[in-house]
C-alpha cells in the first residue's frame, strides 16, 4: 500500500482506509484505485476485520477521476484500463465479504458518488454534495450509472445523470443515496458507533448475508426465495449460529468463533 495515496488504520475489527490525495480532492488516480484495490484484497482475506470504512482527506470525500492525469495520457488504451481499472475497484467493494461504509464529508462526485454508491452503507456530513456531472462536460458518467441507479430509484438517478446537478446531504438522504445525515461535527463518532456496531457481529455471518444480499437481487423472485433457502440452510450449520442460538435461549453474550 502507498503511503501517499492511501491510509490504512485497524481497530476493534474496524479497517479505516483514508483516500490521500487532498490536494486534488481525492480524485481517483489510476495509481490510488490500485492501492485500494489491492487493500481491499488484502482485507478479504483478513479474519480480523469484520468492517471497513472508506474516508476523505482534506476538503472533501472524493471528486471522481483525474481528469487532468487523463487528458494527458490521452489514448484508448490508457482511458479502457482507467475505467476497467475503476469497474473492477467498485465491484471489489461490493464483494468484499465483510461490510463497507462510505463516510462522506464535501464533495463525492462522478466516480467519487459511485464509490458512496457502491458501498453498502453511507454516512454524511450535513456539508456534504453529491452529483453525477459528467454530462455538463461532454463525458456522461456512465459507470457511476451502474451503481447509482442500483442505490436509488431509476428516476432520481436519471435526474442526477441528466442534469449534472450537485445535490446537498438532506437531498441524497431522501432518495436513499446515503443512510445517515449527521453534523459534520459528528460525522466521525456517527461512523465509528455504526461500525462498531456492526463489527460486534459474527464475520462469517456478515460474509454469508452480504453476499445472499447482492445474489438474491439479481433473481427473480421464487428463485430469490429458493436460493436463499439455501442460503438460510447453510447459515444454520456454521458454528457461530449455534453458538448464537444457544447464547439468546441463556441469555448471554455470544463468544463468536467467526466459523
Amino acid at each position: 500500500m502507498s503511503q501517499s495515496l492511501l491510509e490504512r488504520q485497524d481497530q476493534a475489527g474496524v479497517a479505516t482506509l483514508t483516500l490521500s490525495r487532498p490536494d486534488a480532492y481525492n480524485s481517483l488516480s489510476l495509481e490510488l484505485m490500485q492501492a485500494l484495490h489491492a487493500e481491499l484484497d488484502s482485507i478479504a482475506d483478513d479474519i480480523n476485520v469484520r468492517c471497513v470504512v472508506i474516508r476523505g482527506s482534506g476538503k472533501g470525500f472524493c471528486a471522481g477521476h483525474d481528469l487532468k492525469q487523463m487528458l494527458g495520457e490521452g489514448e484508448e488504451e490508457y482511458y479502457r484500463c482507467t475505467f476497467d481499472t475503476c469497474s473492477r475497484l467498485m465491484q471489489r467493494v461490493v464483494r468484499l465479504p465483510v461490510p463497507v461504509i462510505a463516510q462522506v464529508h464535501g464533495v463525492a462526485t462522478a466516480a467519487g458518488c459511485q464509490l458512496v454508491a457502491s458501498a453498502d452503507m453511507a454516512v454524511a456530513a450535513d456539508n456534504a454534495r453529491f452529483a453525477t456531472p459528467g454530462v455538463n462536460i461532454g463525458l456522461f458518467c456512465s459507470t457511476p450509472m451502474v451503481a447509482l441507479s442500483r442505490a436509488v430509484q431509476p428516476k432520481h438517478a436519471m435526474e442526477l445523470l441528466l442534469t449534472g446537478d450537485l445535490i446537498n446531504a438532506q437531498r441524497a438522504f431522501d432518495i436513499g443515496l446515503i443512510n445517515q445525515l449527521v453534523p459534520e461535527a459528528e460525522l466521525e463518532t456517527a461512523v465509528d458507533t455504526l461500525a462498531a456496531k456492526i463489527a460486534s457481529k459474527s464475520r462469517k455471518t456478515l460474509q454469508i448475508g452480504k453476499q445472499a444480499f447482492y445474489r438474491q437481487r439479481e433473481l427473480p423472485l421464487s428463485e430469490a426465495y429458493e436460493f436463499c433457502s439455501e442460503v438460510m440452510v447453510g447459515n444454520m450449520l456454521i458454528d457461530d449460529a449455534q453458538e448464537g442460538i444457544d447464547a439468546f435461549i441463556n441469555k448471554r453474550k455470544p463468544e463468536w468463533t467467526h466459523r
